[in-house]
């Protein structure tokens, strides 16, 4: 069965509030009916984070491409990095760089529900990686950071049985 939790008919609704958008997804299948996979990847591919590297966000400060060269399996997702040296650090601690929800979008799962995210929407707020499906929903999740984290950590990972 194809994986298809690139963002659902509720979160979509929500952010666009489009009328349009409704009449499309309500004919396109959007969610698999088995619980999602603990780490965001799309439907196309296993590769974490679109092939971004976890590590360069806390060292370099931005979102970096990663490459096939330096890559490793970790929560039934392959994810890529730039270097070695943080592929490394990667599989020394997973945990202190893989982005936080699996890498679905944190304003979605604050809301109780799940969507894909773009690696350019992003920050790292107390040492911990988050990633938003756009720059506009990221904006909304930064008008109550603490909250919103608050909400995203009650509600997970119970989002991915939703």
């Amino acid at each position: 069965m194809p994986r298809s939790h690139d963002i659902n008919r509720r979160h979509f609704l929500k952010v666009t509030g489009s009328g349009f958008a409704a009449a499309f997804l309500m004919s396109v299948p959007t969610r698999s009916y088995a619980a999602q996979d603990p780490v965001y990847t799309s439907f196309l591919s296993s590769v974490a984070i679109n092939g971004y590297d976890p590590v360069a966000y806390f060292k370099s400060g931005k979102p970096v491409e990663g490459s096939k060269d330096h890559k490793t399996e970790w929560m039934g997702a392959t994810w890529y990095f730039s270097s070695k040296e943080n592929l490394d650090t990667f599989i020394a601690m997973p945990e202190t760089f893989a982005p936080q929800y699996g890498g679905y979008c944190a304003w979605a799962v604050a809301q109780g529900d799940t969507a894909s995210t773009d690696p350019h929407a992003w920050k790292i707020v107390d040492n911990k990686l988050y990633l938003n499906y756009s720059a506009d929903i990221q904006s909304r999740w930064e008008r109550d950071i603490t909250g919103n984290i608050k909400k995203g950590d009650n509600n997970w990972p119970t989002v991915l049985n939703d």
